[in-house]
C-alpha cells in the first residue's frame, strides 16, 4: 500500500500536523510503516479520492452530495465559468463564477469547504467532507495583464488552463485547424503561473501548444481531462508524446469519462475507459496518472428537459449524435467506486489504484500549491 496513505491516515488518527514537504522527506520512515499491522486502501471509501477536474451544482441535494462523500470522495478541482468568453466579459465571468462558487460553499459547510493547499486533501478526509479547488478552463480572464494572474490567486484560484478550443492569446487550441504553438504572451503567463504557485493544466490544447508548454514550463504540470488519441482519434484527446512528456516533467494526465473521446458505442462500453487509463499507465507509469471525470455527480436521463439544460450550457460545441457523453456505468455519485471495482477485478493492483485515486495528485499539489 502506498505510505502517503498510511501517514495520512496514522496523521489523522493521532492529530499530528505535518506538511507535505515532511511527507516526502520522511519517505523513508513512510515506507516502513508499510509493513506495520493497519488495514488501508482496500477500497475507495478508505483511500484518498481526489477528481481532478468534475462537477458540483447548485442544484445537488444533500442526499446527492452525502452519497458522493460515502463513495469516497474527498476532494474535487471544479470549472468556475464557461471556458468560451474573451476579453472584458470572460473577466466578469471569471469573477462572478468564484462568488458563486463561494456562496456554494458558504451555504453548505457541512459538506464543502474551499481548498487552496495539499493538506486540504486531509482536512477533508479527516472530517467527511469535500475539499474544493478552484480552475479556469482557460487564460482568457487574465486578458494579456499578468497581474490578474495575482487577483485570482489571491481570491483562491489554484489552477488554469492555457487555453480551451480555440486560439487565444496564449496559445492554440485543440479545435484549430493549425496549431500555432504557444505565443510570446504564453510563455510569460507560464512563467508568471510558475512563479506563483497555480497549476497549469492543459485539457483542450492543441498538441503543438501543449508541448511547448510542457517545455517551457519549470514546474509539473497538469492535462487534467483527456484521453489517449494513439488509442482514439478525437481531437480533445493527448499523444504518448505529449503524455510521456507530461510525465518526465513530474506531471499528470488525468482520464475523462466523456465517453464520445472513447467510443461511439453507447451499451456495455465502460471497458474502453478502463482501458485509456491502463494505456496511459502504460505511457506514463503509475505515478503519472489520474482521474479526470469532467462529469456532473448526478444520475442522469436524457429527458427533452436535460437536453435543453445542454444546449444552453455549450451553444456552439452542442452535437445531438454525441449523446448521452457518459457511461451509463459511471453515470451518478458512486463511480469512484465503481472505477476502483472495475480495474481491480480486471488485476489493477491496490497500490496503483490508490496512486490513481488520489495520491498522485495529492504529491502534484503538495509540489505546486504548498
Amino acid at each position: 500500500m502506498g505510505f502517503v496513505i498510511i501517514l495520512t491516515y496514522i496523521l489523522a488518527i493521532s492529530g499530528s500536523v505535518m506538511n507535505r514537504r515532511e511527507f516526502v522527506q520522511n519517505s523513508v520512515a513512510g515506507s516502513m510503516l508499510a509493513s506495520s499491522s493497519l488495514v488501508y486502501g482496500a477500497s475507495p471509501k478508505d483511500s484518498i479520492v481526489v477528481d481532478a477536474m468534475g462537477e458540483i451544482r447548485n442544484v445537488y441535494t444533500n442526499s446527492l452530495v452525502r452519497e458522493m462523500i460515502d463513495s469516497g470522495l474527498n476532494a474535487i478541482t471544479v470549472t468556475l465559468c464557461d471556458p468560451k468568453s474573451y476579453e472584458s466579459e470572460a473577466y466578469e465571468m471569471a469573477m462572478q463564477g468564484i462568488e458563486e462558487y463561494d456562496k456554494i460553499i458558504k451555504e453548505n459547510p457541512q459538506f464543502y469547504f474551499k481548498a487552496t493547499v495539499s493538506a486540504d486533501i486531509e482536512k477533508a478526509f479527516k472530517n467527511n467532507k469535500i475539499a474544493m479547488y478552484y480552475l479556469f478552463q482557460n487564460s482568457t480572464q487574465f486578458g494579456r495583464d499578468l497581474s490578474n494572474v495575482d487577483k485570482f490567486y489571491d481570491l483562491g484560484v489554484r489552477s488554469s488552463q492555457i487555453t480551451y478550443n480555440w486560439q487565444n492569446w496564449a496559445g492554440s487550441g485543440c479545435y484549430e485547424a493549425s496549431g500555432s504553438g504557444l505565443t510570446r504572451f504564453g510563455h510569460a503567463l507560464v512563467e508568471k503561473m510558475n512563479d506563483i504557485g497555480m497549476l497549469i493544466d492543459l485539457s483542450h490544447s492543441g498538441m503543438k501548444t501543449m508541448a511547448d508548454t510542457i517545455a517551457a514550463s519549470t514546474q509539473p504540470i497538469i492535462v487534467s481531462h483527456t484521453c489517449c488519441k494513439d488509442l482514439y482519434k478525437h481531437k480533445r484527446n493527448t499523444t504518448d508524446s505529449n503524455m510521456r512528456a507530461t510525465a518526465e516533467k513530474g506531471g499528470l494526465i488525468g482520464i475523462t469519462q466523456m465517453r464520445p473521446f472513447m467510443t461511439r458505442e453507447i451499451n456495455d462500453a465502460v471497458h474502453y475507459y478502463y482501458q485509456h487509463i491502463e494505456h496511459a499507465i502504460n505511457v506514463c507509469g503509475a505515478e503519472h496518472v489520474c482521474i479526470g471525470s469532467d462529469r456532473d455527480h448526478r444520475r442522469l436521463v436524457m429527458t427533452q428537459e436535460y437536453l435543453d439544460e445542454l444546449k444552453r450550457e455549450e451553444g456552439e460545441n452542442f452535437d445531438p449524435t454525441m449523446w448521452p457523453l457518459y457511461f451509463e456505468e459511471l453515470n451518478g455519485p458512486r463511480r469512484m467506486e465503481t472505477i476502483w471495482d472495475g480495474l481491480s477485478k480486471r488485476g489493477m493492483h491496490q497500490s496503483t489504484l490508490e496512486k490513481l485515486m488520489g495520491a498522485n495528485l495529492v504529491r502534484l499539489y503538495a509540489s505546486i500549491y504548498d
